[in-house]
């Protein structure tokens, strides 16, 4: 089984900058690059629209956006606009947003399970020319309609942790999103996999599996772990309880978490990150003990090993290492 290599960059950094690294990414053997959608960032598609034009052949798609702070007809129209300026190299990544975030916006994560399956449903049908009235529980469009047609329709990537939001994945989605860098929950995962994939719809063959990882390299495993921290912070913080306890990690200690990053105490959230933790959620250390982790991750059926932030105490760096050390590790093999 190949394993393809994606990318994870957060518009924290100017859009001229997201889009050197995705170059530098295309440059040392990536295949896909995924940047991420918060509003306290800049615009995830202005950002990739700026990627599209700056790269040639690595397939881009957000990383990901929600249903719930854009409307799912603007989601069809912004990112079929971007596969058609890259030329038909985009995928839209889709979750239920990250709960601290939407808290910070007010925005209440209304039946998230059902407003995927409505959004998925909704921007499919804009894409194919339809004319939507839509009277769903969490979604209502009187009259959607997109006036441009949609030559490159993007595949559809689901973020997913819970059993239910797998299932669904593989019910509708071309491939999933899982957050995750530790192979339990992989292995949790599948059993679900298998049972979204009983309702799918055979047309739907493809399905690529994405291990959505926290990933931090560098030659000193201290520096690498260090600057994974807030990453992990944050995962934690926006876990939910079943996760939690597949890893042990006490509920009350995530919570804790929680409370910081809610209140902006960052020092204080990454302080009470604790080795299990890291341990769980992120690929972090040398390029050997990446790849080490990496391997075990493949062997549970990931097909695809997205290196998603920090990547390393210094981003140029941390691509150029990932690309000469780890990624022909495993194109060797095939």
């Amino acid at each position: 089984m190949v394993l393809r290599f994606g990318i994870e960059f957060v518009p924290a950094e100017k859009t001229l900058d997201v889009a050197y690294y995705s170059k530098l990414a295309e440059n040392e053997g990536f295949d896909n690059v995924w940047v991420t959608d918060h509003f306290t960032n800049r615009s995830v598609f202005v950002s990739l629209t700026q990627v599209a034009l700056y790269t040639s052949k690595i397939i881009i798609g957000t990383g990901v956006t929600n249903y719930y702070h854009i409307n799912p007809a603007v989601i069809a129209s912004s990112i079929a606009t971007i596969a058609e300026i890259s030329g038909g190299r985009t995928i839209l990544g889709l979750g239920a947003g990250d709960k601290i975030t939407l808290a910070n916006l007010g925005i209440e994560r209304k039946k998230p399970l059902t407003g995927m399956r409505e959004s998925i449903d909704i921007i499919r049908r804009l894409w194919n020319d339809e004319t939507v009235e839509y009277n769903g529980d969490v979604f209502k469009l009187p009259k959607a309609k997109l006036h441009f047609k949609v030559k490159h329709k993007p595949l559809i990537y689901m973020a997913a942790q819970g059993p239910k939001m797998s299932q669904l994945a593989a019910e509708m989605a071309d491939g999933v999103l899982i957050n995750a860098s530790h192979p339990r929950d992989y292995e949790q995962a599948k059993v679900n996999f298998k049972i979204g994939m009983e309702k799918r719809d055979p047309k739907r063959r493809k399905f690529d599996v994405c291990a959505y990882c926290s990933f931090s390299i560098h030659d000193k495993p201290e520096k690498a772990q260090n600057a994974a921290k807030i990453v992990v912070a944050f995962i934690v913080g926006g876990s939910i309880p079943p996760i939690l306890e597949r890893h042990g990690i006490p509920l009350e200690q995530a919570k804790n978490i929680e409370g910081f990053l809610k209140q902006g105490k960052f020092k204080k959230a990454i302080d009470a990150v604790t080795p299990e933790m890291l341990d769980a959620f992120c690929i972090a250390g040398t390029p050997k003990d990446c790849i080490e982790k990496i391997e075990v991750l493949q062997s549970t059926g990931c097909t695809q090993l997205v290196c998603g932030s920090p990547l390393g105490p210094n981003i140029t760096k941390a691509i150029k290492q990932i690309g000469k050390t780890v990624i022909p590790e495993f194109m060797s093999k095939w």
